[in-house]
């Protein structure tokens, strides 16, 4: 009989090893834990494997060495595995990861949108952990990670409740932070999808996106309130995170307090190292598909099934296709569209 191995025996794999995954991977290999990266980039990968990860952060550099694969010369079997691709990627990489996954295997979406779904239509409900992750971070160069600092994550687990194994993966990240064990990870995804609205609506203008955010806070709220009301139709209680409070943009606050949280917000997003929004940099710098139909075409889905008009989120995912194809310049006319 096959003993279940100790958290100090497990390997953990990171799947997408860009800025997500290289920060998680880097800070649990600098916690001591086995972790190993496999990444379809073969530039990343080479670099990772002649001179290590490096993660540029605004307290420093740090660096570490560990196994970078591509997928074709990856381990045959994995243990759990940490998801950070891109979300339009997920299905792909469900079909790799599937069929190598252990039987004390398990796959947690360290991934922006709502992704545990996919997911689990591959390796089932079970086997399946929720994870709700904010950090500012980008692939600066092959091999380094642009890390803007310190933000949130929570693990919990997608057929309800808590267990032994997140709590492990939250004491395995602990040298990252203090992730949050939660039994309502679908809180913090929802309350990221309204904040993610709002950064999303600011890569319209070239500008960061703290200043966007600041002057345009009409439409800002209009696009966070449509996401509240599918998220109140699910019954779902909404979680804040970082600088974002989701209650204090609700219709039934006053305008003081809204104003109150804009500010709050917007100075908490000055500070951060990273300025523009990862939206922005994959149109304007890498000149590539955003996440942004991957994130909201299931949410545009689940409103139309409750009968929810959200005519503000179906003009922003428009616009950004639009500007994916180049066939839209920047500027403040763009938000007017939302406006």
């Amino acid at each position: 009989m096959t003993s279940t191995p100790s958290p100090s025996e497990v390997t953990y794999t990171v799947v997408g090893g860009g800025a997500i995954g290289g920060t998680l991977a880097a800070h649990l290999s600098l916690g001591g834990h086995s972790v190993q990266i496999v990444d379809t980039d073969e530039a990343h990968v080479a670099a990772i494997r002649d001179r290590g990860l490096m993660i540029d952060g605004p307290s420093g550099s740090i660096k570490t060495d560990i196994p970078a694969f591509v997928p074709n010369d990856a381990p045959e079997e994995l243990g759990p595995v940490l998801l950070a691709v891109k979300s339009q990627a997920t299905e792909k990489a469900m079909t790799w990861i599937a069929p190598r996954l252990r039987s004390d295997g398990y796959v947690v979406s360290m991934q922006n949108g709502l992704n545990e779904a996919t997911i689990a239509d591959y390796v089932g409900r079970d086997r399946t952990v929720l994870a709700f992750v904010d950090l500012f971070a980008d692939l600066g160069e092959p091999g380094v990670v642009k890390d803007g600092g310190i933000g949130t994550i929570a693990v919990g687990e997608f057929a309800g409740g808590t267990s032994n194994r997140v709590r492990d993966l939250a004491d395995s990240l602990s040298h990252w932070g203090t992730p949050i064990v939660s039994d309502n990870v679908s809180g913090f995804l929802w309350s990221k999808l309204a904040f993610g609205a709002m950064l999303t609506a600011s890569s319209f203008i070239d500008h960061d996106m703290s200043i966007v955010i600041s002057e345009n806070r009409a439409p800002m709220l209009e696009l966070a309130r449509e996401v509240f009301a599918i998220s109140d139709a699910l019954g779902l209680q909404l979680e804040g995170f970082d600088a974002f409070e989701p209650d204090h943009y609700r219709k039934n606050v006053p305008a003081s307090t809204v104003d109150a949280a804009f500010n709050s917000l917007c100075e908490w997003l000055a500070g951060q190292t990273k300025t523009r929004s990862g939206i922005w940099r994959d149109i304007n710098v890498r000149k590539r598909p955003t996440e942004v139909p991957a994130h909201y075409e299931p949410v545009l889905h689940i409103a139309e099934e409750h009968g929810i008009s959200v005519p503000r989120l179906r003009t922003m995912v428009e616009v950004i296709r639009e500007l994916e194809r180049e066939e839209a310049t920047m500027g403040d006319h763009l938000l007017m569209r939302i406006a």
